[in-house]
């Protein structure tokens, strides 16, 4: 079956002001339906048509001239499908529980967590994003470019955030900085705890 874009999982200016309305409506409706689109054509007529996005993305090598392609295309499509249900109007304040309990080990504290989440986003050159991942041992902290995903490196990406200019330039200009240290306020903490929990056990 096609990729879809999933309808949002809240209305366009929920998270204002972290996010603007007009960067959610260009981010949803014209750049993941952009990745959808371009996956979709290149899968098409292929194995992997029908085959879910994160299998396509841990069998990268089985695709051929394809796959420089498909890491692009299929990958801005989950990332996106994750990063959509990863905030919420809801969201901010800390992890609790088994999750922040882990955070807290395997980085000192909830704060030096941040402090170093955004240190990859910021030092990120160009797009890509920053990940919370389990690497099958613990809670690690990644950066890719473009639109690689931890998912093709066997990674489990438990929390992602996207350092494309067209995730915040119409709010935040050049202040990728300033971006990252206001999306705290959406994160959805209760979404990945329940990956946290998945991965672990």
């Amino acid at each position: 079956m096609a990729y879809e874009v999933p309808p949002l999982p809240y209305d366009y200016n929920a998270l204002e002001p972290t996010i603007d309305e007009a960067t959610m409506h260009l981010h949803h409706d014209k750049h993941h339906q952009a990745y959808v689109n371009a996956a979709n054509g290149l899968l098409e007529g292929t194995e992997w048509a029908d085959k879910p996005v994160e299998e396509v993305l841990k069998n990268l090598g089985s695709l051929g001239d394809k796959a420089t392609g498909v890491r692009n295309q299929a990958g801005g499509h989950y990332n996106h499908s994750l990063f959509w249900e990863w905030m919420s109007p809801n969201g901010g304040g800390a992890p609790d529980g088994d999750l922040g309990s882990a955070i807290d080990s395997a980085f000192g504290s909830f704060d030096d967590f941040k402090a170093q989440f955004k240190d990859a986003g910021v030092k990120r050159f160009g797009s890509g994003w920053a990940w919370l991942i389990h690497d099958g041992s613990g809670l690690a902290i990644v950066s890719t470019a473009n639109q690689d995903n931890p998912i093709s490196d066997g990674n489990t990406p438990l929390l992602g955030v996207d350092v494309w200019e067209h995730a915040y330039y119409l709010n935040y200009q050049n202040r990728r900085p300033d971006y990252l240290d206001a999306w705290w306020n959406v994160v959805n903490w209760a979404k990945v705890a329940e990956g946290f929990s998945a991965a672990s056990s």
